[in-house]
């Protein structure tokens, strides 16, 4: 496998597509990264030069990307703030509901987790049979 910037990537891939395996870059960042360096989008990823992957490691540095552990901490940062100062986001982080002003009365099950249902349980001492 092709190592980039620490990450291995699929060599059997096109390289436009195992460039996003790399944390926080995305397709429309590969096609750009791929059009500055003149590299053909449909190479498979094993097949580059180590000259062509150097020339990659080079166009995503100097486009000052934050990636990988960079962007993880980064974005651990954001959530600590928004919790430390206790706003509305922050209350929804916590319980584990969308954040983002979705309903919740139907959907959000992927936030939500599976259904808990919800009955009526019997008393053990009430009377059995008729009363």
């Amino acid at each position: 496998m092709a190592r980039l910037l620490g990450v291995e990537i699929p060599n059997e891939k096109k390289i436009e597509y195992s460039l996003p395996y790399i944390y926080g870059i995305g397709l429309p960042m590969s096609r750009k990264i791929l059009s500055a360096s003149n590299i053909d989008p449909n190479i498979r990823a094993g097949e580059l030069t180590d000259d062509q992957l150097s020339l990659i490691t080079q166009i995503i540095q100097g486009l000052k990307l934050p990636i990988e552990g960079d962007l993880r901490r980064e974005i651990q940062a954001h959530m600590k703030r928004i919790l430390s100062i206790n706003c509305y986001r922050a209350h929804r982080h916590r319980r584990g509901l969308p954040v983002r002003g979705q309903r919740t009365h139907t959907n959000s099950r992927t936030r939500k987790g599976p259904r808990k249902t919800v009955g009526a349980q019997r008393n053990p001492g009430a009377k059995k049979g008729k009363v």
